[in-house]
């Protein structure tokens, strides 16, 4: 009789558990919509936290991820699905990875995942930042590879975002992979400013507001023509 009342206690106990675990869950994904609806981004997370707790799921975790690093919490973002090369991870864990990596300036282990990406779905996108990441990284070839790619899938239509000044700008992604190319070239030879110059002139007669173009053409042509005092030395 003993042994029938502990083993009746328990399964009680189990199904109290279950139903409280249920209804933590209902809450949870009630307050998530809320927040969601709110535009609240720190209430989404803390639903999305404790959903994760309650039901633990990889999907949910890259979804929690996502969340942090669209809020430039890449730190948080990291420290939720790692930084570990996968090759069989989600396209969102991947690009998670990548954004938040190359954010917090690590480009050896943000090209890493940038190729994974690029691996499954090559885009002139993801050849830009291919060919940031192997400039910065001393890959020349590489990156000469990516531009070339990039100036000729980029289509018109499509911008890449810089946020250099204060207020965020967009240009023409061609644009973009022309500056790149003008930087490679004065890489290539240092001596012949005027070729790399060509190149950013190309990038800034398709957006005369490119302003990281116009840095980097003033920065050439103070090597051109250095000062006086300068030439000197």
């Amino acid at each position: 009789m003993k042994r029938i009342a502990i083993t009746i206690f328990l399964l009680v106990g189990l199904s109290a558990s279950a139903q409280t675990k249920s209804e933590l869950q209902k809450h949870y994904e009630a307050f998530y919509k809320e927040m969601r609806l709110q535009g609240d981004v720190a209430g989404v997370i803390n639903a999305m936290t404790h959903l994760n707790v309650i039901i633990p799921s990889k999907e949910r975790r890259d979804t929690l991820a996502y969340i942090y690093a669209n809020d430039n919490q890449h730190l948080q973002a990291l420290n939720t699905i790692g930084i570990e090369k996968d090759d069989a991870a989600s396209d969102l864990a991947v690009q998670v990875k990548a954004i938040s990596l190359k954010a917090l300036n690590q480009p050896k282990r943000a090209l890493e995942q940038f190729t994974i990406l690029n691996s499954r779905t090559p885009n002139p996108y993801l050849a830009y930042e291919l060919a940031d990441l192997k400039i910065q990284t001393g890959d020349a070839t590489g990156a000469t590879s990516h531009i070339e790619y990039g100036i000729t899938n980029a289509t018109d239509e499509m911008k890449y975002a810089f946020y250099e000044r204060q207020q965020p700008y967009e240009v023409p992604l061609k644009a973009a992979f022309l500056h790149l190319k003008g930087l490679m070239q004065y890489n290539k030879d240092k001596n012949d400013i005027d070729a790399a110059i060509t190149y950013i002139d190309e990038a800034l007669k398709m957006d005369p507001n490119f302003n990281l173009a116009s840095l980097s053409k003033q920065a050439l042509e103070s090597r051109k023509n250095p000062p006086a005092a300068e030439k000197k030395d």
